[in-house]
């Protein structure tokens, strides 16, 4: 790897490791898990509704991490599930209790995010996405390249 990429790479992934200590402090100082912080998040911020497949999707979490936060969130009384479009699928949604409990700890977070990018001018909002996405397009198709065929990954 050259010089240049090298440094770039390893100031990206220090300002990455920094942004994801920030959101596990704040899960933490929410007294939750991470899971469950992004579950009752992403339910307060997101103008639809979710099945449990679709929060796995959309966290990018592993189902078993997503389904065990659910459960517990259900049995402790924030979540409930409902029938979703068939047997299979459950409909996610917050209970009373739920909204109570994001809006007094969770709701602080996006109000914070929304802020710190209001202090960014447009261009530079714009810029952050395009450029956040255009890295992970191009890393996804770095690493797909690199994937060994399924004959040689057999082999080893």
């Amino acid at each position: 790897m050259d010089t240049i990429s090298h440094q770039t790479l390893m100031a990206y992934n220090v300002e990455m490791k920094k942004l994801d200590d920030l959101y596990r402090g704040a899960a933490k100082h929410c007294g939750m898990a991470e899971c469950a912080f992004w579950i009752l998040y992403t339910l307060r911020v997101e103008d639809r509704s979710f099945t449990q497949a679709g929060l796995c999707e959309f966290l990018a979490e592993p189902k078993q991490t997503v389904n065990s936060a659910l459960k517990k969130l259900v049995a402790e009384g924030y979540l409930a599930l409902s029938s979703g479009a068939d047997q299979r699928s459950k409909l996610v949604r917050l209970t009373p209790k739920g909204e109570q409990l994001a809006r007094a700890r969770v709701d602080r977070i996006p109000e914070a995010e929304a802020a710190a990018l209001r202090a960014m001018t447009p261009d530079e909002r714009g810029a952050l996405i395009r450029l956040t996405g255009r890295f992970r397009a191009l890393l996804e198709q770095q690493l797909k390249k690199r994937e060994l065929p399924p004959e040689q990954a057999a082999q080893k």
